[in-house]
C-alpha cells in the first residue's frame, strides 16, 4: 500500500467527486469527505491504480472495498452530524469508516475477520484516526456502547435485525441493505419511538452477504 498522498491522487479524487455529483450525491460534507480521504491507501499496490474508479474491489477474506458511490449514498442516508455516535457493522478495509471519521463521527466499528480488522487498524492509525475497533460478530450490535445516533451496515442482510434498532437513540437512523445474497435495496430506518420506526428504501445495491448470528 502507498501511504503517500500527492497532487495526482488529489486530482483523481476531485474527478471522482465530480462523477458522484453527476450520479446524484448532494451533501456537501459527504463530497468533502470523499475528496479528503485517500482511498488509495486502502488498496494493495497491485490495484492502487484503480483506487479512484467508482467500483468495488476485493480486499481479501471474500470481502470488498465498497464502490465510492455506495459509500457516499450510505453516508448521506445516515444524516450524520459532527459528534454523532455511529456504529459500523463491517469495518472491511476501513474506507467507509474513514469517511465517517473525517466528517466528525465518534465511530465504533465491528469486523468479523481478524486479518481485515488488523489491516483496518493500520489504515486508521496511518490517517491519525482513532475509532473504537472491535473484532467480532457485528450482527449482535454493540450493546455495551449503546445507544447510537446512527448504525450503518456494509453487508447485505436477509432482514432488518431488531437488535440493531433496539441499540439506536430515539431519532437515530439505521442504514442497511436488505434482500437476498446477491441483490439488496438500501433501507433507511428511523427510530421514531421505542415502539415505532419509519422506513424508506433507496435503489438497488449489491453487497457481500452479512454473516453472523442474526443474519445468513
Amino acid at each position: 500500500m502507498n501511504l503517500v498522498d500527492n497532487y495526482k491522487h488529489k486530482g483523481q479524487r476531485k474527478k471522482l467527486v465530480d462523477e458522484l455529483i453527476k450520479k446524484g450525491i448532494k451533501q456537501k460534507a459527504v463530497l468533502e469527505a470523499i475528496a479528503n480521504v485517500p482511498r488509495h491507501i486502502f488498496f494493495d499496490q497491485a490495484l492502487e491504480s484503480h483506487a479512484y474508479e467508482d467500483k468495488a474491489f476485493p480486499i481479501g477474506e471474500g470481502q470488498t472495498i465498497s464502490q465510492p458511490f455506495t459509500v457516499a449514498r450510505q453516508t448521506e442516508l445516515l444524516e450524520l452530524k459532527p459528534g454523532y455516535k455511529i456504529l459500523e457493522i463491517g469495518t472491511g478495509s476501513g474506507y467507509q469508516g474513514a469517511v465517517l471519521c473525517s466528517m466528525g463521527a465518534k465511530l465504533y466499528s465491528i469486523e468479523r475477520h481478524k486479518p481485515l480488522h488488523l489491516k483496518a487498524k493500520f489504515h486508521f492509525d496511518s490517517l491519525g484516526m482513532k475509532p473504537k475497533l472491535i473484532c467480532g460478530d457485528g450482527t449482535k450490535g454493540l450493546e455495551s456502547f449503546m445507544p447510537f445516533d446512527g448504525i450503518i451496515v456494509t453487508a447485505g442482510a436477509p432482514n432488518i435485525p431488531s437488535i440493531l434498532i433496539d441499540q439506536l437513540n430515539i431519532g437515530g437512523i439505521l442504514v442497511i441493505p436488505v434482500g437476498d445474497q446477491k441483490n439488496q435495496k438500501m433501507h433507511q430506518i428511523r427510530k421514531i419511538s421505542a415502539s415505532e420506526i419509519a422506513t424508506q428504501t433507496f435503489g438497488d445495491f449489491a453487497f457481500v452477504p452479512l454473516i453472523g448470528k442474526n443474519a445468513w
